[in-house]
């Protein structure tokens, strides 16, 4: 397959050195597009209002491998590679391995969710793979596990446009206890801005939020309900997958809303 490889951790992340010397050598071609810094928790924005580069990286990957490093974000990286750099669309566009989870309400703040995603929205699936962990540097297994899906996905694609967020538990390969489909659970943080004083006398503030518990979201009715959480299923040391979508739209709501009634004046009957 031809692969499109992004992250929010950096061109001198680990985790996407293993990631795509790992596919490349299982036999994929593979282009890497990355943020030439660490740019977690950027969301999914854009780079508007500056010039975006990107330079040619030699000697860090694989030799198959092309590879840029960008000045952008990780949504602008994909867009970039995709529109500029790649001289065709590739089959997926994979971001990762990062460094850390990305588990629940995470992912509306994640960049490496929203490199996928930027693939997605371009018309191509993705894949965003995490290690639940910011201690353990080993990930070999969640390289592994790479491999594997794409041969799946390869004999059985995609039944329709989606992005797969994966999440592997920080254990040896023969401690995973499975592999399990999962929906998005809840996390919350108690967010605390630590206020400090720069050498000029400056003040500024540092976000140091801490998470403060991981909820059981109430099942919506179009997801069925034994399916577990993304939160609950990776604490078994589970490999998660969580399918999701860009369209946020709530069929509850849709239905809920039906039920308003607003009184507009007719047209032509304003005074």
């Amino acid at each position: 397959m031809k692969l499109l490889i992004s992250n929010d951790d950096g061109i001198f992340a680990l985790g996407i050195r293993t990631l795509a010397n790992a596919l490349a050598e299982a036999g994929h071609d593979v282009s890497v597009v990355c943020p030439d810094r660490e740019r977690s928790a950027t969301g999914h924005g854009l780079t508007l209002h500056d010039p975006i580069r990107a330079e040619v990286v030699q000697s860090t990957f694989h030799p198959s491998i092309k590879a840029w490093a960008c000045s952008g974000t990780p949504s602008d990286c994909v867009k970039l590679g995709l529109w500029a750099l790649l001289d065709s669309p590739p089959d997926y566009v994979i971001s990762g391995i990062n460094q850390g989870s990305n588990l629940g309400t995470d992912i509306l703040y994640s960049g490496t969710v929203s490199a996928a995603m930027e693939g997605v929205i371009e018309g191509i699936p993705g894949i965003a793979i995490s290690l639940t962990s910011f201690a353990c540097r080993d990930f070999a297994p969640a390289a592994q596990f790479a491999c594997l899906l794409l041969e799946q996905l390869a004999q059985q694609p995609l039944p329709q446009l989606m992005l797969l967020n994966v999440n592997v538990p920080p254990v040896k390969w023969d401690a995973i206890a499975g592999v399990t489909i999962t929906r998005q659970g809840v996390r919350r943080y108690f967010d605390v801005f630590e206020k400090r004083v720069d050498p000029r006398g400056k003040t500024y503030y540092w976000l140091t939020g801490e998470l403060q518990e991981e909820l059981e979201p109430k099942t919506q009715p179009h997801l069925p309900f034994d399916i577990p959480t993304d939160v609950k299923a990776i604490r078994d040391n589970y490999i998660t997958i969580t399918p999701l979508q860009y369209d946020l739209t709530s069929a509850t709501g849709l239905n809920n809303l039906k039920e308003l009634k607003f009184n507009f004046p007719a047209k032509g009957n304003e005074d």
